[in-house]
Order: C-alpha cells, then sequence, then structure tokens
C-alpha cells in the first residue's frame, strides 16, 4: 500500500508515524510545501520574545531522522499543486528544482493546515503573519533591529502572545482588535481580567477598532487615530486550506473546512482530511465545528492511521479546550460560552467564583476567576473558562474531563481530587462549583447576573452589601445598602422592600445572607460572583462600555 500524506506538522507526521508502526511494510511519503516538516508551531511566538532562544530547539524532526528510525519519505519544499481523485494521483512541484512530477497513491492523507486571514487593506504587504517557522524568521529578522513600536492586528491567541514577547524584546506594543474584546472564546467579563492585565503591563488596547491603511510608519484606524508601528503583524485568525480539496471535487462543510465523517474520511473513496483545514464534530451538539489546535489534530493523525490500518476507532469529537498564557495570567477555556449559548437562543445557569489556587493559609495562595455554565434542566455542562496567575490549568483540565465524562455539574461535589494546603484545598474550587450548581438547581438559592442589576434597580428592589463597612468604602456597586452580614439579623427592618439583591465580595456570603432572609419572609437573589464580578465587568465601567454586555 503506497499512502500519499500532504503537509506535515502535528496532523500529517502523527498520521505517517502511527501508521508506520502499524503497517511496516507500507509505502510513506509526506510532501511539505515549506522547509520544515515537524516543528512546534505553538512555541513560535515564544521565539520572537526570546524566551526560546534556540530556534533548533522548535524543530521535533528532520526529514532524515524520520527516514532513519520510521523510512518515512519526507520530501520538504515540495507543493502538491493539484490532486486527481479518479486517476488516484498527485501533482508535485519541487520548489528548489522547479520539476513537477506526477505521483501515484493507494491512500491520500489531507493535512495541509490553515493559511492566516489577511484582509484587503491597503498596505496589508507591509504586513507579517506567524504561522511557519519561515515567518517566525522574517519577523526575528525585523525584531532584531530594534523597532522602537509594534503594532499587532487582531486580539485572539497568536495576537495578544505576540504582543506580550514583543513587549519582552522591550518593543512598545499596540493590539488592534475589531470587536469589544480580546480573546474571542471568554465572554466579556472575563476577557477584561486579560485586558486589564494587558494594559497595566503597557500594551496599548485599541478594541472596536479596525485598521484601514497601513503604510511605513504604522497603522489608520477606523477611528482616524493614527498608530505608530515599525514593525505590524497580523493576527486577525486563520481559515482552514481548501483549494487542493476543492479541486479534486471533495465537498466542503458549512463552516468553510473540509467535510470528514467521524472517521475522517472526505466524501471522495480513499481520501482523508485531518487537523486545521478539516471541520471537527463538537461534542456538544454534534454540529460541525473548527477548531484549530494541535492536540486535536495529533488525535486525528492516529484515528486516521488507525482506520487505514483496519483497526476498530472510536469516534472523535471536541469541545475546544483551549489555554493561553498572557503576561502573569493563565487563561483557560472549555465547551461552549455565554455569548454562543445566548446566540443559539439557551439560557444557561450561570455560576461565577473566586477562589484560591489552594488553601488560603498556605504561604502563596493565588485567587483566580472562574466561570462555569449549565443546563438549567438536566445539570449539564456546557462549559468553563478561567483567569488566573496560577492554578487555573487544572481547573480547567478538571471541568473539560467533567464535560466529556458526561459528569453533571452538580456531581461536581462529589470528585475526590488531590488535596494537600501547598495544592488545593478541602473543598476544592471544582467542588465548589459543584455545591454551588446544587444549590441553584435545587431551587435552594436563585442568582442573579452582574448584567442584569441594571433591570433590577429599574424595579426597585432593594440591593443590600452585606460586606463590612471598611470594605464597603473602599468601592460598592451604586445604590446598595450596607448591613454587615453579622448585624442582618437585627436590622431586618431597614430593608422596604420583600425583593432583595444580596451582595458580597465573591458571593459566599452573600449565599448565607440570602439563606436568612429567605427565611425571615424576604425574597432573596443572590449576586453571583458577588461585587469582585461586578467590579471587573463592563457595568462597573464608563456607559459606553457597559452597552458591549453580551454583544
Amino acid at each position: 500500500m503506497k499512502v500519499i500524506i500532504i503537509g506535515g506538522v502535528a496532523g500529517g507526521m502523527s498520521t505517517a508515524t502511527r501508521l508506520r508502526r502499524l503497517m511496516d511494510d507500507a509505502e510513506i511519503v509526506v510532501y511539505e510545501k515549506s522547509g520544515f516538516v515537524s516543528y512546534a508551531n505553538c512555541g513560535l511566538p515564544y521565539f520572537v520574545g526570546g524566551v526560546i532562544q534556540d530556534e533548533a530547539s522548535l524543530l521535533l524532526q528532520t526529514p532524515s531522522s524520520l527516514f532513519e528510525r520510521f523510512r518515512i519519505d519526507v520530501r520538504v519544499n515540495h507543493e502538491v499543486t493539484s490532486i486527481n481523485a479518479e486517476e488516484r494521483t498527485v501533482t508535485v512541484i519541487d520548489h528548489e528544482t522547479g520539476h513537477d512530477e506526477t505521483a501515484g497513491y493507494d491512500v491520500l492523507v489531507l493535512s495541509p493546515g490553515a493559511s492566516a486571514v489577511v484582509p484587503p487593506i491597503e498596505g496589508i504587504e507591509r504586513a507579517m503573519a506567524l504561522r511557519t517557522v519561515e515567518d517566525v524568521e522574517k519577523i526575528v529578522a525585523v525584531a532584531d533591529e530594534n523597532p522602537a513600536n509594534a503594532v499587532v492586528i487582531g486580539g485572539g491567541f497568536i495576537g495578544v502572545e505576540i504582543a506580550e514577547n514583543l513587549v519582552h524584546r522591550g518593543i512598545a506594543t499596540s493590539v488592534v482588535e475589531a470587536s469589544g474584546q480580546v480573546l474571542a472564546p471568554l465572554d466579556l467579563e472575563m476577557a477584561e481580567l486579560v485586558a486589564d492585565e494587558m494594559r497595566q503591563k503597557g500594551v496599548s488596547l485599541f478594541l472596536n477598532e479596525s485598521v484601514v491603511r497601513i503604510d511605513e510608519r504604522g497603522v489608520e484606524l477606523s477611528s482616524g487615530d493614527f498608530v505608530a508601528g515599525e514593525l505590524v503583524i497580523v493576527a486577525i485568525g486563520v481559515r482552514p486550506e481548501t483549494g487542493l480539496a476543492r479541486g479534486a471535487g471533495l465537498t466542503i462543510g458549512e463552516r468553510g473546512g473540509i467535510a470528514v465523517d467521524e472517521f475522517n474520511r472526505t466524501s471522495v473513496a480513499n481520501i482523508y482530511a485531518i487537523g486545521d483545514a478539516a471541520e471537527k464534530r463538537d461534542a456538544l451538539d454534534a454540529s460541525a465545528t473548527l477548531v484549530p489546535l494541535a492536540n486535536i489534530a495529533n488525535r486525528q493523525g492516529r484515528v486516521v492511521a488507525d482506520h487505514i490500518a483496519g483497526l476498530d476507532v472510536r469516534p472523535l469529537a471536541t469541545i475546544g479546550t483551549a489555554i493561553v498564557k498572557v503576561f502573569d495570567l493563565t487563561i483557560a477555556a472549555t465547551g461552549w460560552n455565554e455569548k454562543r449559548l445566548r446566540a443559539m437562543g439557551r439560557s444557561p445557569l450561570i455560576i461565577h467564583t473566586h477562589p484560591s489556587s489552594h488553601a488560603g493559609y498556605f504561604p502563596g495562595a493565588k485567587q483566580m476567576a472562574l466561570k462555569l455554565l449549565v443546563d438549567r434542566s438536566t445539570g449539564a455542562i456546557y462549559g468553563a473558562q478561567g483567569v488566573g496567575t496560577e492554578g487555573v490549568d487544572k481547573r480547567i483540565d478538571v471541568l473539560a474531563t467533567a464535560i466529556r465524562a458526561g459528569i453533571t455539574a452538580p456531581e461536581l461535589a462529589d470528585l475526590e481530587l488531590a488535596y494537600a494546603p501547598p495544592f488545593g484545598s478541602a473543598k476544592d474550587p471544582v467542588n465548589m462549583l459543584g455545591y454551588i450548581a446544587e444549590n441553584l438547581l435545587s431551587g435552594l438559592e436563585e442568582n442573579v447576573q452582574w448584567y442584569e442589576l441594571d433591570e433590577y434597580r429599574a424595579e426597585g428592589v432593594t440591593m443590600i452589601d452585606v460586606r463590612s463597612v471598611s470594605e464597603f468604602a473602599r468601592g460598592s456597586i451604586p445604590g446598595t445598602l450596607n448591613i454587615p452580614l453579622d448585624e442582618l439579623r437585627v436590622r431586618l427592618d431597614e430593608i422596604e422592600t420583600r425583593e432583595v439583591i444580596v451582595n458580597c465580595q465573591v458571593g459566599q456570603r452573600g449565599h448565607v445572607a440570602t439563606q436568612l432572609l429567605n427565611q425571615n419572609g424576604f425574597k432573596a437573589k443572590n449576586l453571583d460572583g458577588g461585587y469582585l464580578t461586578w467590579s471587573k465587568s463592563p457595568a462597573s465601567r464608563p456607559l459606553e462600555l457597559a452597552g458591549a454586555r453580551l454583544d
């Protein structure tokens, strides 16, 4: 059997090496149009910043090492220009010699990846993208000339990573993002935490702005402002490379990627597609989705190799778990966010918490922000987000596992997670999410969100802050009455309405107060995540920001 794989890196090389371990007699040829077939593309921004200093450390395998160990014929600088699916051949051009050839196959695997989105902006040819080793070499060459400033177009994962690394090099950096927030997988109030961190570390953020022109001095924005940038990097996003697939008559899916079945087979016999170019199946609703993540590409490569070799294969779906470092923060997300759920007409149960990374009495505990989204009727977990300096990765990984395992939100309370004071708490933050979900789903308590307060205030509901007098004096929600929790029982007559919204700092004292009030004839609700969630949200910012909310 002859297997041709178009494209290397995560998906292509995962397929090739797994297939060799399963079929030692197969002829395996990999065509890679760039000069590097196996490299850590997720590490490229850190090479720009000098955090990773040796480029060789990014190169995982070479054509010679792959041949020596696996007898895989890897040909770099070879670009497949067309596929004849009927004759089972591909046309390949060798960019080093300029010669082209036609090669036959029994099985073809498409792993061409995705290309950077480059908008039709005047002067866009000056902007540099970051996708390959060749790209990063060009960026580093310019950065080595010590430009005074840089502009990054796009505030997604790559955009914020490259911005951090440019600052690390001492380059004054601005980020221009067309939407109202950085990091689209996060909901707005969580993304505000990241934006604050970036501003504090010196990054200038231009949100709700787009670039309309680029010249040798910098970029002109849609508002008319000009931002200086001797170095301009475009990181708007990526789109699947589907040119070969379209030319071969393969079906392109509704999301613009190559349509595949549960075994990553395309619409044409003996052709598979994997990685960023292929559509995935969303584990939560089985819809088509695009998730350009290396771990999924690696997993798909294994699925395809196993299927070619005739092994039983588990269907593969994705929940889109991702993580990114932004200066001192760790930001992670899994599953669906609130914006997506609202857009689909779903009204999730929402839980915000601000727990410590480990036991508070043990030195070094760091506060984080967690958000959990839950189905109100079944308790199923839709998704989760976390932002903090320590412990976020551990909690999101547990929650991602819970989603895949079908564990409901209340059942998070039952998880036996490793505990010792330096590592966690006796009631881990994940357990606490379960306790809160159980209280809310059982009807024991109701919560309200930061963006609902104006509506309740307009209805004349009494808002009570049960923090201490000194906490209240340092900052409070407008219109709230301060009655410290320990005084609440003896000051109930000061509450003028039966309907009450309670807030404390993070929600814990608010829960106690809510239960006390409800058992004394009031109808009380707890502000989810407390004053801290509200204070970091657009609701606490100038009026022009408050309108952003869930848009």
